[in-house]
């Protein structure tokens, strides 16, 4: 074992206690009910909790329980998920709310049913909800974790891993497992910081060999990664003669799957990015265009790779729009581009034509 079990006891103690004075005042905290608990979870995915607070007040006013959400139209949640990325939680979050909704009942056994609810979703929900002995491992608990046991291994690697849970496992407090959860949590997030952990305001300070060894920075050990790739996107705004512009929607299964776009794809080698554009939207739309001036150029990254995007305005010369490679079409004006939700990269296409 990591710890002896005097050291196990009050290093709990003291993390407890710290948490329940110092954590954060946020909305689920204060309200810890199964919705509040699972619509937190979800938005703070690969989103930082400052980011998500908005987000969250939104979703409570349009939608104030389970019901309401599952309830509520695809399009409508993804709108109002504009803005946050990673499409695919808002779309397992709805998916979730149908299944929970109609149920008398909703414990361990129901959630782990449930789409975009892995192990840490679960043992968070879990254990903060229902008490449920499970620890938790996110980004912020491999750090502190790595750092009290000044881990030998990369988190991310396979003996890391089995540590990791290892050391999760032995040090969670069995009567107080959400809370104890969420304090490592917390810990990670407000003073065990990736640059400049604050170490003398840490509540476990004593027991990190990490800051024991005087180079607690130097953990978690780190992997070297791989160069995301860079593509190169050229997109569409095709406008008939009465000024309408064609959208599409993309693919479910896709990335960004059904969110709206101006339809576009990747340059081939060899390709200049106007022949790119004009063959993109024939072969998702099944629409012949003349491509004109590039009016604009956007850097966006996503986790695994990143795209320069080169806009065009380009005139529909002839064919009947077809759901090729997209799963549906509109014909919208400039002033209902709003009503649609767009990945991010489009927003600034989106405000601009919206006049916003």
């Amino acid at each position: 074992m990591a710890f002896s079990s005097t050291d196990r006891a009050a290093l709990r103690k003291r993390l407890l206690s710290w948490y329940r004075r110092h954590r954060r005042d946020l909305p689920w905290r204060r309200e810890p009910d199964l919705y509040r608990v699972l619509l937190s979870e979800f938005m703070l995915q690969q989103t930082r909790v400052e980011q998500a607070l908005p987000y969250f007040e939104r979703f409570l006013k349009a939608f104030p329980d389970l019901r309401a959400l599952a309830a509520a139209p695809a399009q409508e949640v993804l709108k109002l998920w504009e803005g946050l990325g990673y499409y695919r939680r808002a779309r397992h979050l709805h998916e979730t709310a149908k299944r929970l909704a109609p149920l008398k009942q909703v414990g361990v056994a129901e959630l782990a049913e449930c789409p975009g609810i892995g192990p840490y979703t679960h043992a968070a929900i879990s254990s903060i909800v229902f008490g449920a002995a499970l620890p938790v491992v996110d980004g912020n608990v491999n750090r502190v974790l790595a750092r009290l046991l000044a881990l030998a291994e990369p988190p991310e690697s396979a003996k890391g891993r089995r540590a990791i849970r290892a050391a999760a496992a032995e040090l969670l407090a069995p009567r107080a497992p959400g809370d104890f959860n969420q304090a490592l949590m917390e810990l990670g997030a407000t003073v065990c910081l990736p640059r400049g952990p604050q170490c003398l305001l840490c509540p476990v300070q004593a027991w990190c060999r990490a800051k024991e060894r005087g180079t607690p920075e130097a953990w978690p050990l780190k992997r070297p990664k791989p160069a995301r790739p860079h593509k190169q996107i050229a997109a569409a705004i095709v406008r008939r003669r009465d000024g309408k512009i064609l959208i599409a929607q993309r693919l479910s299964g896709a990335l960004l799957g059904d969110l709206w776009e101006f339809p576009g794809g990747k340059r081939e080698p060899g390709e200049s990015l106007e022949a790119a554009c004009a063959r993109e939207v024939r072969e998702e739309l099944g629409v012949e265009v003349d491509v004109g001036a590039k009016v604009f150029e956007i850097e966006h990254g996503y986790s695994h790779f990143t795209i320069t995007l080169h806009v065009f305005e380009c005139a529909y010369r002839k064919g009947k729009p077809r759901a090729l490679g997209c799963q549906a079409f509109a014909w919208i004006r400039e002033d209902e581009l709003s009503r649609y939700p767009f990945p991010k990269a489009n927003h600034p296409i989106v405000a601009k034509l919206s006049g916003r």
